[in-house]
Order: structure tokens, then sequence, then C-alpha cells
């Protein structure tokens, strides 16, 4: 499929360059706008206005929605007053606001100058909600129906207004002050027995909402829970204000996840895709950590010096040293990226880190007798008797042993604590993971380790 699109896009970008624009446009209006927003992005600036100029009115607005903020501004900039007022024209609210968040300031000065007023003050309602909120994302254009309003009445209102909504297969049902009372379908309207029946006879009034103010992670979660297409948004005294809908929804999944799995390896999350950062953007969000990471990594190099007489008398406890560190922190990587899951889906609260412990620690002492016995085996077999390493007695196989050992059950706890903790203190708890871990674990195996050393051999 990603090769068809290549040979697609080449033969639209020759088209352009011959000037064929009667045929590129019959070729562009068969596509999807998504398709459309990625040939745009591989464009140059001065042919991204031409072919966008092709495109039928409702095809360039929901092509513009898509395309990256940095082609949005170029355009904007290109449009004549009339060119900018038809494509906002078409476009929702939250998405002109998703646009207006990513604009500098002259640009959305001019966005509000030709946005109609109901537009604008829909805009502006959005920018309001705070950051990551449910009220940042939801869209303002919803059909809303009377309880006592007939099926047909219903029907008819939704032919009238839905041409202009984001989403007509749920309508909410709200009382004179905007109340929210109940919900009906559409399906339920076509399939009702009579048109004459009324909406509050059919509507359904146990209703899952959110507020303005919920966390967009959680109205996500919501979605994935229940399978909902929209979900209403209502303010403090219960009246809609609003729809999250299904693709707000993936969209909030998609930079949620995104943002985790940079912060689980040790990066600030960066608000460019990777195409289009540049290395000094790489730079930005890496060097911080990289640093943080370094200084916090002298701690295993100071506990080493510490025990440099025990090394030096014993040399062969020196090999083993990347084997426990290793084992150490993918053992605690392993559990701290189940436990930031089921922390991110909701499964668990910090009320559970009792019982997440105490499964950890019986899971930990499995696997660190059972890596303890197959190590016990392989350094005697291997590097004592294949190898022929004479300083290795059993007693130094035993250290190794029983330091790995430890150091399994250290990482676990190591990886269900911290980000446990992360979750109690409002932070993220992806930030404890991966680096972090395996640091605090580096240097809690080295320290059980020498311990061991000194304790068993007497050094």
């Amino acid at each position: 499929m990603a090769e068809r699109f290549v040979l697609v896009e080449k033969a639209l970008r020759k088209m352009l360059e011959e000037k064929k624009y009667a045929t590129l446009r019959d070729i562009l209006v068969t596509m999807n706008s998504s398709d459309l927003a990625g040939l745009f992005d591989n464009l140059d600036e001065k042919q991204i206005p031409l072919m966008f100029r092709l495109l039928p009115k409702e095809l360039a607005a929901e092509t513009f929605v898509e395309m990256e903020p940095e082609a949005q501004e170029l355009l904007i900039r290109g449009f004549s007053d009339n060119e900018l007022k038809e494509v906002l024209d078409e476009l929702y609210a939250d998405d002109a606001a998703d646009i207006v968040e990513e604009m500098p300031a002259n640009v959305v000065k001019r966005i509000l100058k030709h946005a109609d007023p109901e537009l604008r003050s829909s805009i502006n309602q959005i920018l309001r909600y705070p950051e990551n909120s449910a009220g940042s994302i939801m869209t303002t254009e919803y059909v809303s129906l009377r309880p006592t309003m007939t099926v047909g009445e219903s029907i008819l209102r939704i032919r009238r207004q839905g041409i202009d909504k984001e989403t007509i297969y749920l309508c909410y049902v709200t009382g004179q002050d905007r109340t929210l009372l109940g919900l009906v379908s559409v399906r339920d309207l076509l399939l009702a027995e009579d048109d004459d029946v009324q909406i509050q006879d059919i509507m359904l009034t146990n209703l899952i909402y959110v507020t303005t103010q919920t966390d967009q992670e959680e109205v996500a979660r919501m979605f994935s829970k229940y399978n909902f297409l929209a979900l209403p948004v209502v303010d403090t005294e219960h009246r809609m204000v609003g729809i999250v809908t299904f693709d707000d929804a993936m969209d909030v999944m998609e930079e949620e996840t995104t943002e985790d799995i940079e912060l689980m390896h040790g990066m600030t999350p960066s608000e460019k895709p990777y195409m289009r950062s540049t290395p000094l953007d790489l730079f930005k969000n890496r060097i911080p950590w990289l640093m943080l990471l370094m200084v916090s990594a002298t701690f295993t190099g100071m506990i080493i010096t510490s025990f440099e007489d025990a090394l030096a008398a014993q040399v062969a406890l020196t090999s083993y040293i990347p084997m426990l560190m290793g084992t150490g922190g993918n053992s605690g990587s392993q559990t701290s990226v189940t436990v930031i899951r089921a922390l991110s889906l909701g499964e668990l609260k910090f009320r559970d880190l009792g019982t997440v412990l105490w499964k950890e620690l019986r899971t930990a002492v499995i696997c660190g007798v059972t890596l303890a016995a197959a190590c016990f085996v392989k350094i005697w077999l291997v590097d004592r008797t294949l190898l022929g390493n004479e300083n290795i007695t059993v007693m130094v196989d035993l250290v190794v042993c029983v330091a790995l050992c430890v150091t399994v059950i250290m990482a676990k706890a190591v990886g269900c604590l911290l980000p446990m903790a992360a979750k109690a203190l409002k932070l993220d708890p992806a930030v404890m993971a991966g680096p972090f871990i395996s640091t605090i674990v580096d240097a809690l195996s080295l320290l059980a380790y020498f311990l061991f050393a000194q304790s068993i051999l007497g050094l």
C-alpha cells in the first residue's frame, strides 16, 4: 500500500510540474483528505498553494485540518480574505481551535477577523479551558433535541441542522437551560413505532458524561472502555456545552502513548514529527536527560571505587558486574512497564501498592532463584570447566548467584514502587521508567554484590 502511494505521489507531482491541472484535479477529488495532507507535506512551498486551489471547497477544508501546522501557516499567509473565509466556513469549531493554538499571533488575528461570529465564539470558548482537558478537545457542534419533540419533528430537525454538525448519529436531549436530560440515536428514531412518539419516551436517561475539566486521558480511557462514538461534555451545573468525538479521542490516545514512550526512554516529548525535527530539536529533547543520567550514573562508579581492594583481591568478580547490572535493569524494566500500563489503563490505584508489591516480590523470588540456579551451573561448567578459569571457586560462584537473586528482587521492588509513587505525587509514571530505574538498580546491585563478596569471601 505504501509503495503504491509513493507511485501515485510521483505521478501527481509530475502532472503538477507539467501543468496538467484538469487531469490532476480529477484525480485529487477521488483521494482521502489524510492522504492528500501527506502529499502536501512532501511538496515544495511554491507548489502547496497551487495544488490546494485545485481542490473542491469541502475537500480543501478537510485536507487543511489534516495538514502540518507549517503548511497551514503557509497557506493562510497566501490566502486572499475570501479564500480564508471559505476554508473557515467549512471547519468544525474544535478543528479551528486546534489550528488557532498552533499559529503565531498575527495569523491568529487574521483567522479570528474572518471567522463568522458563531465560529469565533466557539473558538474562544474552547480555548478558555485548561490544556489537556475535555473542554479543550471538545466540539460545540452537536444535534440537540427537546424532550417534548416527536420522532418526526426530530428527524426533520436533523435534516435541517445536521449538515453543520460533526456527528448526527447521536443526538442529545436538553432542557430549556441546556441541562443534559438524555440521549437518543438516529437508529432509535428510524426504528420508532410511530412518528408521533415523543423523544422523552424513547430517550436513554442513564448517561455517562464528562465535565469540561476532566483530563483528556480519562476521556480517552472511557472511549476505550465503553466503545462510544461520542461523549457529552457538561459544565459544573450539568449544562451541555459540547461533545468529544471518537476521532478526537484517538488523537489523544496517540499523543499520550507517544509521550509515554519518549519519557520511558529518557527523552523530553517532542511537539514535532520525527521527519520535521531538526538535529537541534532532537538535541534539546535528549541532552537534559542524558546529562541527568550521566551524573546519576557516577554513583555506580563511586561504589566500584570504594571496593577496589576487594576487586584486586578477587579479580574474577569483575567479569560478572555487567551481567548483574544488565539483569537488574531488565528485571526492573519488566515490572515498571507492566505497572505503568496498568496505571495508564486505570487498573491500579496508589491504594493497591501493598498488593502490587507483594505480588512482584513473590514473582521476583521465583525469577531470582531460577536465574541464580541457571547462573551457578553456567559459571561452573562453562567459566570454570570449559574455559579453565582457576580463579573461580565454589564460593565465588555462590557470591555471584546470591547477588543475582537479590538484585532481581530489589529491581522488581523498585520497578513497581517508583511508578506508583510518581502517580501518588501527580507525576507521569512514565518518567520513572527505563533509565531512572536502571540507574538506581545498577547502584543497588553493585552494593549488594560487593557486600556479599566481603561477607562470604572475607575480602
